[in-house]
């Protein structure tokens, strides 16, 4: 896979600590006591190969609750690892994105709106801790799209986007992505917009017509590569 990117010319914007079996059901490893060891492992080996790829930023996601934890204790345990990985990565200056993803579609997950997102990257402390916001699941979950944007912009390391509810192409939804993306220009985000969603159309070509023709063509990068 490093081999076939680079040969493309590509440049990965962001991917995935090891996040578990995702077709599964897992969301992430770092607050579960029984697979620690295994997330801990996978840090050296995520770090170097984002490295050799010169990708800056990898994302972390928190899993879900567990029957028989409280949940303090799953997030103490996510803070010890997550600030293990960010101690390893400013060595290679690289930042640590943790996201909060929707309930409706992955269960009881800890982190599932920005200020709790936010505030557990708070309590981590460290400069290179950031969010991975995705607009897509903060509507399903809260809503307020630019009022919440305005209000954490400064911690935002990596934003994402598809349509709600259906998570298609902007424009297959609910949501206002021409206000929504300008206000993030506006608050001088100067960072990938990963298109992460489902496209409704035939091809992927065609999914980009919500796109100005200027941003269709130019530099390309990989946003949200799974591991």
């Amino acid at each position: 896979m490093e081999k076939e990117i680079k040969d493309a010319g590509l440049q990965v914007a962001l991917f995935n600590f090891d996040a578990g079996d995702m077709a599964g059901g897992d969301r992430g490893l770092v607050s579960d006591p029984s697979r620690e060891e295994r997330f801990r492992k996978n840090v050296p080996v995520a770090l170097e190969l984002a490295r050799s790829l010169g990708c800056w930023r990898l994302n972390m996601l928190a899993s879900q609750e567990i029957s028989g934890l409280r949940r303090e204790e799953q997030l103490e345990l996510a803070r010890g690892n997550v600030t293990f990985a960010a101690d390893e990565a400013r060595e290679v200056g690289i930042e640590v994105l943790v996201e909060a993803v929707n309930t409706f579609e992955n269960g009881p997950y800890l982190l599932s709106t920005t200020a709790q997102a936010a505030g557990f990257v708070r309590s981590v402390g460290l400069e290179n801790v950031k969010l991975q916001h995705d607009f897509y699941h903060m509507q399903r979950m809260e809503g307020n799209l630019v009022a919440t944007l305005e209000r954490y912009a400064g911690m935002i390391g990596h934003v994402q986007i598809a349509d709600s509810p259906g998570r298609g192409e902007p424009g297959t939804g609910e949501i206002h992505y021409p206000y929504v993306l300008s206000r993030l220009e506006e608050l001088d985000y100067d960072g990938y917009v990963g298109l992460e969603y489902n496209p409704t159309t035939g091809t992927t070509g065609e999914s980009l017509a919500w796109l100005p023709k200027q941003l269709r063509t130019g530099d390309v990068a990989v946003s949200d590569l799974k591991l």
